[in-house]
């Protein structure tokens, strides 16, 4: 009985890792970066574009 159980557990992780790895962190990856990138554009908006005046 114990074999089964070790079985499905190992199923069951093996799941949650492919749905984390593949469906979880690219959407937070593409979030983070584009939140930084929102953060920037803002920046420049009130403080004008970086380099010599």
């Amino acid at each position: 009985m114990a074999g089964r159980t070790d079985t499905a557990r190992r199923r069951y992780e093996g799941f949650v890792f492919l749905l984390l790895a593949v469906l979880i962190w690219p959407f937070i990856a593409v979030g983070i970066v584009a939140g930084w990138g929102f953060v920037v554009w803002m920046y420049y908006l009130f403080t004008g574009p970086p380099g010599p005046v």
